[in-house]
């Protein structure tokens, strides 16, 4: 994943680190991917932001890592670990590490933060 290009990198680029980011900038990556369901924003360490706006449907598998999706826009059903949950903007959504789980159902302006962070495997309750 191509991390989106941002006006806060320092003048001096050998060993910067994006640190800032906008939901316009995430969504204009979006539109230049060959793929264009999901854009990497920033990173450190073990965490990662993502930009997530799937297209019909969700083809999503379980993570290594633990994840919040913070769903900038839309509404649909959220499909995690056997139950159905309604969800909207603003809605934070938690998945440990391993769980099952999807977005069913989602207008077709749905678009999520994803946040992964921690160890493979997740972080023990």
């Amino acid at each position: 994943m191509a991390k989106i290009p941002t006006n806060t990198l320092p003048a001096d680029k050998t060993n910067a680190h994006i640190w800032q980011g906008n939901v316009q900038d995430a969504m204009q990556a979006l539109r230049s991917r060959r793929d264009p369901r999901f854009a990497l924003l920033l990173e450190h360490g073990s965490m990662s932001v993502e930009i997530y706006a799937p297209d019909q449907s969700d083809p999503q598998t379980p993570h290594r890592q633990d994840e919040l999706y913070i769903v900038q826009s839309g509404s649909g059903m959220f499909y995690r670990g056997g139950s159905h949950h309604p969800f909207g903007v603003g809605d934070v959504l938690f998945v440990p590490a391993g769980m099952e789980h999807r977005f069913e159902d989602f207008s077709d302006d749905f678009v999520t933060w994803v946040i992964f962070w921690g160890p493979e495997g997740g972080e023990a309750p």
